[in-house]
């Protein structure tokens, strides 16, 4: 039973909720592999249009101009070599402006050693009790269906919305946020957004960002057997590996009390690591490639300065690195960080939405990743917040997996809020 009466209209729109068409319409996304970057994503796009024209949305699904985003001075970034991407933005029909966004992204991780899946297949939606499992259950395709969910909702009840309700379908966000970014340029908005992506019941009021870099060091090849007459790549690299230890320490001393989940919010880590060509051989060549998270506010622009001075620093001390300093770049995704203000009446109204279903207030909280948010707040100037169904460590694992119950009470919320920001009545 709702913890708050609720108005007809509002048990109308929640009694109109399919939780088996919810569930269903999970496994098929999961079952499409939409890795960032390939045709699959793509593919899934495109029917993520089809289905929001089935709907009734008025659909504006648009194929991306890439030359274009990536001469863009604000382009994010990407790390797949993308040979296409699509836009998919629907808006239920009345005209005017939307009073709300609900936005997903469709692409997910690459699913990494199957061997490590305990003979699961990770593209199946498997389902053991009241759990799902797969590559994008948790992130973010579970967001996505129930979007779709909270759109077939209001349908089926007969409603009709005083303001639009708008839903924006977008790809690429594991490695950028191109899909967000180019949805933006397109001039898509709204009174307020909901980012679906796994909150674990809390409404996520902020993101870090996170940068893309890439170090390259010089050694000097040798025979194994007389490596004194060489220079290892990869010792070198080890003071420098001890600097950007020392600065993510200093740079995680005092977040923020919105990031009071982490202990370390702004993490730095080496993800990649290739040195040398030959075992018996002296590395004369090393490439890390890491992520760097960037501090709530912070420019990503003095970000990238303050840890290629480090690096710089911490080259001059090793005899050889100061005559071979380390070259830093910064390809692949650029996250900044985002927020909305704190003290935002949207942020409000999600939170009645959850505890008027459940009888808790939510927790208000921050994340320590990058996402979309910070491109909708920034270059859309639209106030933005997460909140959707899963638990985040589940994200990018083999484990990945979805409570299903946890969707539905998510989706319900989702659901009571659209109705009533968007003015739902008979």
């Amino acid at each position: 039973m709702p913890a708050t009466e609720l108005t007809s209209v509002e048990s109308r729109v929640l009694d109109a909720i399919d939780e088996e068409a919810l569930i269903d319409n999970l496994v098929d996304l999961i079952r499409v592999p939409s890795t960032t970057g390939t045709d699959a994503e793509s593919d899934l796009q495109n029917s993520q249009a089809r289905v929001l024209d089935e709907l009734g949305l008025e659909v504006d699904s648009w194929k991306f101009d890439l030359d274009e985003l990536r001469a863009h001075p604000l382009y994010p970034g990407e790390e797949t070599d993308r040979l296409e991407g699509y836009g998919v933005v629907g808006v239920t029909p009345g005209g005017g402006h939307p009073a709300l966004v609900l936005q997903g992204h469709v692409d997910v991780v690459p699913e990494g050693e199957i061997e490590k899946w305990d003979g699961r297949d990770p593209f199946a939606g498997d389902i053991v009790g009241r759990v799902l499992h797969g590559r994008g259950a948790c992130d973010m395709k579970a967001g996505v269906a129930a979007n779709l969910a909270v759109v077939r909702a209001l349908r089926h009840a007969g409603v009709t919305l005083e303001r639009p309700l708008a839903v924006h379908s977008v790809m690429s966000e594991e490695d950028g946020g191109l899909g967000a970014f180019a949805t933006m340029l397109r001039g898509h908005r709204g009174e307020a957004a909901v980012l679906t992506e796994p909150t674990t019941g809390r409404i996520v009021t902020a993101c870090a960002g996170a940068l893309t870099f890439r170090i390259e060091v010089a050694g000097k090849a040798a025979h194994g057997s007389t490596r004194l007459s060489g220079v290892s790549a990869f010792d070198v690299f080890l003071g420098i590996d001890a600097a950007i230890k020392q600065f993510e320490a200093e740079r995680n001393a005092n977040p923020d009390p919105l990031f009071r989940n982490y202990v370390m919010p702004f993490g730095i880590s080496i993800g990649k690591l290739q040195a040398g060509n030959w075992s018996s051989s002296v590395p004369e060549s090393l490439v890390a490639e890491g992520r760097m998270g960037v501090i709530l506010g912070e420019d990503p622009a003095e970000a990238r300065a303050a840890f290629e001075e480090r690096v710089a620093a911490a080259s001059t001390r090793d005899p050889w690195l100061t005559d071979h300093p380390a070259i830093v770049t910064w390809p692949g995704g650029q996250f900044a960080s985002g927020s909305i203000d704190a003290q935002h009446e949207f942020i409000d109204e999600v939170s009645a939405s959850i505890s008027d279903l459940t009888g808790t207030a939510p927790e208000r909280a921050a994340a320590p990743y990058g996402s979309d948010l910070r491109l909708y707040a920034g270059i859309g100037g639209i106030p933005t917040l997460h909140f959707g169904p899963g638990d985040v460590r589940f994200a990018h694992a083999v484990r990945e997996q979805m409570n299903l119950d946890e969707l539905i009470s998510v989706t319900r919320s989702l659901a009571l809020l659209a109705a009533r920001r968007c003015g739902a009545h008979l």
